[in-house]
């Protein structure tokens, strides 16, 4: 019997037209992946059959859409109950997949906010990133730490609260710096009673909540009063905190009178590039703005970056009561349901035309274009001293991602590993790791032994996560800070994991470590320098200073939160108000190890049982 030759298999927009004819009417998530499975596009739908089936008609499309469907041999759905699920199962999937004619938002980090934490009888302000977790009162986001500093930083010489821990404060037995410089009102050693310090801390509230104008007044009525009875030295303080609210006030810049609480958010687009800038009003402040530069899928229109903008970047927020948009979006109605549902209230999305929320967005949409501007200056540059650095290592490829490691320890303490990537668009920061070094064989102080670990973590977690290398996370060149002990020892961990392909090169000091007197090392080859002038020699070692930067903060973290651990952190049962309690009644974690059962049972919110764990912690280990 002769063999049948198997059916030819469909391409482009007859792939799509088969797979379309087995679709229902549901709302729910398409993919479109290519000939090697992978993912092109994600998209979602109120009617699948319907929407699948536009992109089997031979034409009517956009160049960038009909380059995706040229491209797609396959498709797969997900169905869901409402076309609100598509739109939030649609933006985890592109975060997750990355597909490449998809808009991205690359950068998504957190936002820092500032909390009154009530965890204590006398709140503490301090700022916070994160889950709200903690009890307390929160405010926020604001755009930037630096942001949060500032403010902080006035607001405590205007309200005086604490920003120091529960531990500290429960230790202290005199006044701290703070205290001595009008930062704080000592609250630590009873030198404010606990309602008068509460009602400071409601006035911080207030403020943080849009109202300032009658603390002010306040605060200028009993500045006259402590003048009027001649009390010069209080109302010079008093005039010192009202100026001090003043200047928190000048740094927000814009005010708005008639939006209390709202994201402004304006795009700019030029050159198949993207800026999204946002600002951030609450209580009638500004609280900051932050740009965002996101991947536009090949060519995505304004509406599509947009809409794709929004549902990326509240994927993991907390959306205002009001988006303000420069540009109008295709599904507003369905954004601001979703968007509606994790606020748990109504949200609004604007399109002004008219009046303070226009300019609001025209302030928005101006910096967004100031800032599109200076990125893509500085990534001309940028492209430049990639290609310089290719021609000078003879790469074949202008590398895309760089990877630069360091180490950074006292005498082997403390010891960790640090990376930093750079590419086309500069420090690409969200991609930075550390690596706490693990190994306990090694010798104190042993590099070698330091950057083999680092990098066998590091590629073998790549080996696992990417084989196939089809993402954009293996780097294009490894720049190693040493010379030709570490490019060997670089060099002998690539062959063990069998990785090929992956330039690397040792950054070596010279000639009296002579910042301009470099040597580069290659594998089998000898080492060169580059002309003290060369652009592409002050780029490397701003690569390498960043790296080193890097790792040193990291060391600095990691030895800070070993001299603040005590003992007691590593008892089972004891946590933070344990903890507290014991400080508090033996005055030391190491007055805690030597007490005997009946002084540990003694302690207030300590039980029989834990007092013995406690005990049988320190008397068993030796």
């Amino acid at each position: 019997m002769p063999e049948t030759d198997p059916e030819p298999r469909l391409f482009g927009h007859e792939a799509i037209a088969a797979f379309a004819r087995t679709l229902d009417n549901s709302p729910g998530v398409y993919r479109m992946l290519d000939a090697e499975a992978r993912v092109l596009y994600v998209g979602k739908a109120r009617n699948l059959k319907k929407r699948v089936s536009n992109y089997a008609k031979p034409s009517g499309h956009s160049p960038r859409i009909a380059r995706m469907i040229s491209e797609t041999v396959e498709m797969m759905v997900l169905t869901t109950r409402t076309e609100t699920e598509a739109l939030l199962l649609e933006q985890n999937l592109i975060k997750q997949l990355k597909p490449r004619y998809n808009v991205l938002l690359r950068d998504d980090k957190s936002f820092p906010n500032i909390l009154v934490s009530r965890s204590h009888d006398y709140p503490q302000i301090k700022k916070h990133r994160g889950a709200r977790k903690e009890k307390g009162s929160y405010f926020g986001p604001f755009a930037s730490a630096d942001a949060v500093n500032r403010t902080l930083n006035q607001l405590q010489k205007v309200f005086l609260l604490r920003n120091c821990s529960d531990a500290t404060f429960d230790s202290r037995t005199r006044p701290c710096l703070l205290y001595q410089i009008k930062r704080c009102s000592g609250p630590c050693v009873g030198l404010i009673s606990r309602d008068d310090y509460l009602a400071s801390v409601k006035d911080a509230e207030n403020f943080l909540s849009g109202k300032s104008a009658k603390i002010q007044e306040v605060l200028a009525s009993e500045m006259q009063d402590a003048s009027e009875a001649m009390e010069f030295e209080r109302a010079a303080a008093l005039r010192d905190r009202i100026r001090a609210l003043t200047v928190v006030q000048g740094a927000q810049g814009i005010n708005p009178r008639g939006v209390a609480e709202a994201d402004v958010i304006a795009l700019h687009m030029e050159g198949g590039q993207a800026c999204v800038q946002v600002f951030f009003i609450r209580a009638n402040q500004n609280w900051g703005n932050r740009d965002f530069y996101p991947r536009t899928g090949s060519g995505a229109g304004e509406a599509e970056v947009l809409e794709a903008f929004l549902g990326q970047f509240y994927d993991t927020k907390i959306p205002p009561r009001q988006v303000i948009l420069s540009h109008a979006i295709e599904n507003d109605d369905l954004m601001a349901d979703a968007l509606g549902e994790k606020l748990g209230r109504k949200v609004e999305i604007v399109v002004p035309l008219r009046g303070e929320k226009m300019e609001l967005v025209a302030g928005a949409a101006r910096n967004a274009r100031e800032s599109l501007a200076r990125k893509m200056s500085e990534a001309a540059t940028q492209g430049k001293l990639l290609k310089g650095l290719a021609d000078a290592f003879g790469l074949e490829t202008v590398p895309q991602r760089i990877e630069v490691y360091d180490n950074s320890h006292i005498q082997g303490t403390n010891a960790v590993g640090g990376m930093i990537v750079a590419g086309p668009e500069g420090f690409l920061k969200s991609q930075y790791r550390k690596f706490n070094i693990k190994g306990d064989s090694l010798t104190p102080g042993d590099d070698f032994g330091m950057m083999k670990e680092v990098l066998n973590r590091r590629f073998k977690r790549l080996l696992k996560e990417d084989p196939d290398r089809q993402g954009d996370t293996w780097p294009d060149l490894l720049l190693i800070d040493g010379g030709a002990g570490q490019v060997s020892a670089v060099a002998e961990i690539m062959a063990d994991l069998g990785v090929e392909g992956v330039p690397f090169i040792g950054v070596a000091k010279g000639i009296d470590r002579d910042a301009g007197k470099e040597e580069f090392h290659r594998p089998g080859q000898r080492p060169f320098a580059l002309k003290r002038n060369d652009p592409v020699l002050y780029f490397i070692q701003r690569l390498r200073d960043e790296a080193h930067r890097f790792a040193i903060g990291t060391h600095r973290a990691k030895r800070a939160k070993s001299v603040a651990a005590t003992p007691l952190d590593d008892v089972p049962g004891v946590g933070a108000t344990r903890k507290r309690a014991l400080l508090s009644h033996f005055g030391s974690a190491k007055a805690v190890s030597r007490a005997d059962l009946a002084d540990l049972k003694a302690v207030e919110g300590i039980s029989g049982a834990l007092a013995e764990t406690i005990y049988d912690y320190f008397h068993e280990r030796g």
